[in-house]
């Protein structure tokens, strides 16, 4: 007899589940789109050098990394999701960088380039972006496409703790994240949250601390949390390359989300239990499985142990 996992039902709110209920069981996939952006931190605004975790080729696919222009990066990458994956719909998604660190005038022209690429079959919208790169007049600018599509803004928490943020150059503060949430407080855009646990000088209890603060925020729809994994071309890959420090074992990060997911509000959707770069760029830690195999030992270690979305959640 099979698991639950075997037949697709998961103890938390998971992605794959909501997507194939909210587009009646059609196959939906993201394509990524490299809109050439930058950061504040990177340029010079605020600083130089990123954020210390990041290299942005760790998570962007090597066709958009190589081709600049976005109708291309796009054609090709539904192409990919429908021959490979038997993609139905799409959902457009700027990734790389920080993509509202422009002039809107500019973002409207960059988006509309890319929402016109086979319109018919689109379904969703969704931008990543940092908290100090968001106002008022972008937030307009995303809303403005929710008459036509389903728009995501994704937003980098990384840590709630300012002294982590300094420790990482992420070149803003907490302060400034929960100014950007409670923009959206009555926003049609639909927010997800990304968190990074696992920075080496934080404790467990702090690390529980990011998702009662994510619980406070109704307006958060969705969240990615990641693992702090080490890559090449990052200032902590250099780093850790002269003097390794502690990171998270794949049963020492899943013990964590097991303790994790009941905390978590039950109507959050969880769209990314772990981040991991590819295999040429990830220095550590490298549990030595593919996305696919780690994704199941999860989520069959979560079921094992009974988890359930929320069953510990209280509205503090």
């Amino acid at each position: 007899m099979g698991t639950l996992v075997d037949s697709g039902i998961k103890g938390y709110k998971n992605y794959g589940t909501y997507l194939r209920e909210k587009y009646k069981g059609q196959r939906v996939f993201k394509v990524i789109v490299d809109g050439g952006f930058t950061c504040p931190n990177r340029d010079g605004s605020k600083g130089f050098g990123g954020c210390t975790y990041c290299n942005v080729d760790s998570f962007t696919p090597e066709p958009s990394r190589q081709n600049p222009n976005i109708k291309d990066q796009l054609a090709e990458g539904m192409l990919r999701a429908r021959t490979s994956y038997k993609a139905d719909k799409y959902i457009v998604y700027f990734q790389p960088n920080t993509n509202t660190y422009a002039p809107v005038h500019y973002l409207k022209m960059m988006y509309d380039e890319a929402l016109s690429i086979n319109t018919e079959d689109i379904v969703g919208f969704a931008v990543g972006t940092r908290p100090d790169c968001i106002d008022a007049e972008k937030v307009a600018l995303l809303e403005s496409y929710t008459d036509r599509f389903d728009v995501d803004l994704e937003m980098g928490m990384e840590s709630i703790y300012d002294e982590t943020l300094d420790q990482i150059n992420r070149g803003c503060s907490h302060g400034e994240f929960v100014a950007a949430v409670e923009l959206l407080k009555d926003s049609k855009l639909d927010l997800c949250v990304h968190t990074i646990f696992g920075f080496p000088w934080e404790t467990r209890e702090q690390m529980y601390g990011y998702i009662h603060e994510i619980n406070r925020f109704p307006q958060i729809k969705f969240v990615k949390f990641h693992h702090l994994h080490v890559v090449e071309g990052s200032i902590m890959g250099a780093k850790y390359k002269k003097e390794p420090f502690k990171l998270f074992s794949l049963e020492e990060y899943t013990d964590l989300l097991c303790e994790l997911i009941p905390l978590l509000r039950p109507d959050i959707v969880i769209q990314r239990l772990f981040g991991i770069s590819d295999w040429d760029l990830l220095i550590a830690p490298n549990w030595g499985l593919n996305k696919s195999a780690i994704q199941t030992y999860m989520d069959k270690e979560i079921e094992k142990r009974g988890v359930v979305q929320g069953s510990a959640y209280f509205d503090r």
